[in-house]
């Protein structure tokens, strides 16, 4: 996998960010990261298939929503919260306020222990 390219806070855009948050899955995958801590992809379940829970990760990287990082095959996903609220202060907040009231993505979730009892978690998409 090729370095992923992250928008800079000042190239992030309104209509990108919403775009991003236009779907229930990706709203579902930032209310999981929302608490703070970098997640494994393979630790992000979704009703979906990997291939599609890969471009939903892919839509909230390229809108500045995400940081994806890589380390060997392995690929880590974080919500960057900071510059998201140094750029549009209070959105992230709204959004997640509204997902739960509303009960939206409540189904993506994440598991803390691999899926397949290896100790390894799926490899980058």
């Amino acid at each position: 996998m090729k370095q992923a390219r992250h928008p800079e806070p000042g190239e992030m855009t309104l209509v990108a960010v919403l775009g991003a948050l236009s779907d229930p899955i990706r709203v579902g995958l930032v209310r999981v990261l929302a608490d703070g801590r970098e997640r494994g992809w393979g630790q992000l379940h979704a009703p979906v298939a990997k291939s599609t829970l890969s471009h939903h990760l892919r839509v909230l990287r390229d809108a500045g929503l995400t940081r994806t990082r890589q380390e060997g095959t392995r690929c880590f996903v974080e919500l960057r919260r900071d510059d998201l609220d140094a750029r549009f202060p209070g959105l992230l907040d709204s959004v997640l306020d509204a997902a739960h009231s509303d009960d939206i993505g409540a189904h993506v979730h994440v598991s803390d222990s691999p899926p397949d009892g290896t100790g390894r978690w799926s490899r980058c998409r």
